[in-house]
C-alpha cells in the first residue's frame, strides 16, 4: 500500500510538467448514462428497448424499430449542492446551469415485408459527460503542509544549488522558492544547500496547525455527435452500429490557502495561496455495436459494446504562488514567466475504458400497433473496466521520441492499474401508458471504481420520474432525475505520510424536457 502511494505521490509532482493525473482518468470516463428526458426518465435503461434517438449512444440497435422518422430536442437544466468534509469540518457549496441533451434526427423507413423489415439512420447530439462542479473544503490540519509536496521534488532531483531551484522549477517549487514559502537551511554555501518549508516548521512548534482550505471550480464536459445505423431483421434479430466524434472541453481552477492557525506572530510564516489552472481540449473517436433479439413477443434482449474512445488532447496549464511570509510584503511568483509568457503545453492520447452491456425488457401487450402497447419494465447491466484506462505520447511530436516522457505516461498507466478497477453499473425502470398519456419510473446505481486501497470509495445513484405526451406526431416528455454521488479529492498527497482526502457528497438535480415530432 505505502509503495502505491508513494508511486502516486511522485507521479502527481510530476504535474508541474505535464498536466495528467490518474484523476483525470476517471474524470472523463466516469459519468452516469444520459439520453432524452423519455430514457432518463426511466434511470437511461434502454439498451435492449429500441424506439428512441438514445439508442445511437446506447445500443444503435434499436434504431431497427424505427419504420419512420423523428426530429428531437432536448433541453435541460440542471443543479447541485455539495457537501464537503476535510479534517472533520463540513462545507457546502451550490451551482446550476443550463446545457443541451440528447437531441438529432432519426431517418427511418420499412414496410414490414422481407427478410429486412425496417431500417434507420440516425445524426445525433449528445452531452456525454458534464465537468461543471464547484467545490470547497476547508480544516485544521496539524500533521502535514501543501509545501512538502515542493521538499519532495528537491529531494527526489537531488537539488542543492539554488540557481537551478530559483529557475528550474517554474510549475512548483521553483515559484515556492521564489516566494519563501520554502527556504534554505542556515550554515549551508550555493551547491550544498539543504532546504525547508517554514509553513512545515510551523507544525513542528508545539501548537502548531494550519487553516487549509481548498476551492475547485471545474467547467466543460464530453458533447459527442455520432452517426447510427440500424436494421430490423424479420422482427426477432435487429442489429445496429454507430460511429462517435467526441469534442472534449476541461477547464480547472484550484485555489489552495494554508495560513498560521495561531496567534504567533513571529514564526515567519503568516499564508500562503497556491492557485493552478488547468484546460483540457480534444477530440476522440469510439465505436459501438449491439443486437437486441426478440425470443417472443414480449421479450427483447439486448447485447451492446462500446470501444474505448480514442482521444487526441492537449493541456494548457499554468501555476501562481502568493506568499506572506511575515516580513510585512506580500511576494508572488508566476509559471508564465519562466515560459515567454505563455502556458505550459502538452499534447498526447489518452483512451477511455470500453464497455460491455446486457439487456432484457418485458414489454406489456407487445403488439405492432404501439399505440396499444400498455408500457414495458426493463433493465440494464454494464460493466465498466477503469483500469483499461490509458496514456500514450503523441505520435507527431517530438516527445514520441523522449524516453522521459514515454516513462512517465508508462507509470501513470502503472497507478491507474493500481488504483482503479472494473465496476458494475445497473439500471432500471419502467413506464405504464394511458393512450396519449404516460408516466415513468426508474433507477440507476453506479459502482465504486476505486481499488480501495486506503478507504477510497465513490459511487452514484440517481433516481428519476417523468410524464410523456404523444398524439398525431407530436411528443412532448418531461423528468426530473434526483442524484446522490459520493466521492472523494486530495489536494496534495505526501509519499510517507497520512494523506488526508476530502470525503465530497454532491446531491444533483436534472430536469429535461424532450419534444419532437414524426417525420
Amino acid at each position: 500500500m505505502k509503495k502505491i502511494f508513494v508511486t502516486i505521490s511522485g507521479l502527481l509532482s510530476l504535474f508541474i510538467l505535464r498536466a495528467q493525473e490518474p484523476a483525470d482518468a476517471l474524470r472523463f470516463s466516469w459519468a452516469p448514462q444520459s439520453g432524452t428526458a423519455r430514457i432518463q426518465a426511466i434511470g437511461g435503461a434502454m439498451g435492449s428497448l429500441g424506439g428512441d434517438i438514445t439508442s445511437t449512444f446506447v445500443n444503435p440497435a434499436g434504431l431497427g424499430f424505427y419504420k419512420t422518422g423523428d426530429v428531437v430536442l432536448t433541453p435541460q437544466f440542471r443543479f447541485s449542492n455539495a457537501k464537503s468534509n476535510y479534517l472533520n469540518r463540513t462545507e457546502k457549496e451550490k451551482g446550476n446551469r443550463f446545457t443541451w441533451g440528447t437531441t438529432g434526427i432519426v431517418f427511418g423507413s420499412g414496410d414490414g415485408k422481407g427478410t429486412v423489415r425496417s431500417s434507420a439512420i440516425s445524426l445525433a447530439y449528445n452531452r456525454s459527460a458534464d465537468f461543471n462542479s464547484d467545490i470547497l473544503y476547508r480544516g485544521i490540519n496539524t500533521k502535514t503542509s501543501y509545501s512538502q509536496k515542493y521538499l519532495e521534488e528537491i529531494q527526489r532531483n537531488n537539488i542543492k544549488d539554488g540557481n537551478v531551484l530559483a529557475s528550474g522549477y517554474p510549475y512548483g517549487s521553483t515559484l515556492a522558492f521564489n516566494t519563501f514559502w520554502i527556504d534554505t537551511i542556515g550554515g549551508g554555501t550555493n551547491g550544498n544547500f539543504q532546504f525547508q518549508s517554514r509553513s512545515a516548521n510551523l507544525l513542528l512548534a508545539n501548537g502548531g496547525a494550519l487553516l487549509q482550505q481548498q476551492t475547485l471550480q471545474t467547467k466543460g464536459g464530453i458533447d459527442e455527435f455520432a452517426i447510427g445505423f440500424g436494421m430490423n431483421t424479420r422482427d426477432k434479430l435487429f442489429f445496429g452500429a454507430t460511429l462517435g466524434i467526441p469534442i472534449l472541453h476541461f477547464s480547472k481552477e484550484s485555489n489552495f490557502r494554508e495560513e498560521d492557525a495561531t496567534d504567533n506572530p513571529n514564526n515567519q510564516f503568516n499564508f500562503a495561496v497556491v492557485t493552478d489552472k488547468l484546460k483540457t481540449e480534444g477530440v476522440g473517436l469510439n465505436l459501438k455495436a449491439g443486437m437486441i433479439y426478440k425470443p417472443s413477443e414480449f421479450w427483447r434482449l439486448g447485447l451492446a459494446v462500446h470501444s474505448p474512445t480514442w482521444y487526441t488532447l492537449t493541456d494548457r496549464y499554468e501555476t501562481y504562488i502568493t506568499t506572506d511570509p511575515e516580513n510585512g510584503q506580500f511576494l508572488s511568483d508566476y509559471s508564465k514567466d519562466y515560459n515567454g509568457g505563455e502556458p505550459g503545453e502538452f499534447k498526447y492520447t489518452y483512451y477511455t475504458p470500453y464497455k460491455l452491456m446486457g439487456s432484457v425488457s418485458y414489454v406489456i401487450r407487445e403488439i405492432k400497433d404501439v399505440t396499444k402497447q400498455k408500457g414495458f419494465l426493463t433493465a440494464d447491466v454494464e460493466y465498466i473496466n477503469y483500469k483499461a484506462t490509458s496514456y500514450h505520447v503523441y505520435e507527431d511530436q517530438d516527445t514520441f521520441a523522449d524516453p522521459a516522457t514515454k516513462d512517465y505516461l508508462k507509470q501513470l498507466n502503472k497507478v491507474i492499474d493500481q488504483v482503479y478497477k472494473g465496476a458494475f453499473n445497473f439500471r432500471v425502470g419502467g413506464e405504464l401508458k394511458f393512450t396519449t398519456l404516460m408516466v415513468r419510473l426508474g433507477a440507476a446505481y453506479y459502482g465504486n471504481p476505486y481499488q480501495n486501497i486506503n478507504g477510497e470509495k465513490g459511487n452514484r445513484f440517481n433516481l428519476s420520474g417523468g410524464l410523456g405526451y404523444r398524439n398525431k406526431g407530436m411528443f412532448i416528455d418531461l423528468t426530473y432525475v434526483q442524484g446522490f454521488n459520493r466521492d472523494i479529492h486530495y489536494a496534495y498527497r505526501l509519499s510517507g505520510e497520512s494523506n488526508a482526502a476530502a470525503k465530497i457528497k454532491n446531491t444533483t438535480g436534472n430536469v429535461l424536457l424532450t419534444f419532437g415530432f414524426k417525420i
